[in-house]
């Protein structure tokens, strides 16, 4: 990641009603959820606001009807928000022109849908190159793009294969090279690997990482599914009636959840991948003798043998190897094996 925010927005919200936009400034621009459904209003997305840092995978996640896949929709514009802002490069994306809109979906934006809309009249190479068309690219070039994609995706030798020549995981295959073909600046995939089946899916999370370290895009990525969103994600936001209701790392919202709802998400999450000895360990002692130090950005699972088998407290050291606190065998095991308070 660079850090410098590249997609910013803010106070998004999509409403489903007569006059919806009459609807939120009788409620001064932010209605209650309450007062949405006494006056028949459906609000799919309710006054969200985050930044995703250029080539960061930002996660958004929730229960089916929380507003994810709306929310990515709006800020691509392929469904109009009822308000709010959302900047790309310096310029409101939700006041981009039709004409503008179609620039920068052609130039700059890549979408990625769970299915995968491939054109089946058309090969491989074809279905990577059709984005490259509709620019009007000349057929040459297009189509040593797309042989460049088309390898990048793990399918060379594959190019004049028909969709339905190839399997679930390769058809996911030509719709990723197909969305990156127009070396899109932010990459938009809503669910693109939940109709793939278990194994499938987890090659498929192995090939977006290994093209993410490549590319390092900026991207927002829809799932409902807590495992994926820890395995992919350098930020989760988790949403609910379409609010985003908690947003920061994978081992924040572990420890930290901030109701019972993200709690849920995250009861069976694997805390001793995620979370960092740094995170939870308690102040140094001076009268408490010490056997052995562990590293602070050690996640637990790493440190677990050697802190179970100490007789005492292990010493945490930073990166210059200064002591900075301590963790014991009983913390450890409270941490790994007892159930986070909600």
């Amino acid at each position: 990641m660079n850090g410098a925010p590249q997609l910013p927005c803010r106070g998004l919200w999509k409403v489903y009603g007569p006059d919806a936009p009459a609807f939120l400034a009788r409620h001064g621009g932010a209605p209650s959820l309450e007062a949405c459904r006494a006056e028949g209003y459906v609000a799919a997305v309710r006054d969200v606001a985050f930044e995703v840092a250029g080539g960061e995978i930002l996660v958004v996640m929730g229960l089916s009807g929380s507003g994810k896949s709306t929310l990515i929709r709006c800020l691509s514009r392929l469904i109009e928000p009822t308000a709010g802002a959302g900047e790309f490069e310096g310029a409101d994306l939700l006041a981009v022109d039709e004409r503008g809109l179609i620039e920068l979906r052609r130039h700059k934006m890549g979408m990625v849908f769970q299915h995968f809309g491939l054109l089946p009249h058309r090969t491989v190479l074809d279905n990577v190159a059709f984005p490259l068309e509709v620019q009007g690219l000349e057929r040459s070039r297009r189509e040593a793009r797309a042989h460049e994609m088309v390898r990048l995706v793990g399918l060379e030798g594959r190019e004049r294969y028909f969709p339905r020549q190839l399997s679930g995981g390769q058809q996911q295959r030509v719709g990723i090279a197909r969305s990156l073909a127009v070396e899109p600046d932010v990459w938009f995939l809503d669910e693109p690997f939940s109709a793939l089946d278990p194994l499938i899916r987890r090659e498929m999370q192995d090939e977006f990482l290994r093209l993410q370290r490549a590319l390092k895009k900026t991207i927002v990525f829809i799932t409902h599914d807590f495992a994926e969103a820890v395995r992919v994600a350098d930020r989760i936001g988790i949403m609910k009636d379409g609010a985003l209701i908690q947003l920061g790392t994978a081992e924040e919202l572990v420890l930290d959840p901030v109701d019972s709802y993200v709690a849920d998400f995250v009861k069976d999450a694997p805390r001793g991948k995620l979370v960092s000895v740094g995170r939870v360990m308690r102040p140094l002692v001076a009268t408490t003798s010490i056997e052995g130090a562990v590293p602070a950005g050690a996640k637990l699972d790493a440190v677990a043998p050697r802190v179970l088998a100490a007789g005492r407290p292990v010493a945490v050291v930073d990166a210059g190897g200064r002591p900075v606190g301590q963790v014991t065998r009983e913390q450890l095991i409270e941490l790994l094996f007892q159930p986070l308070p909600a």
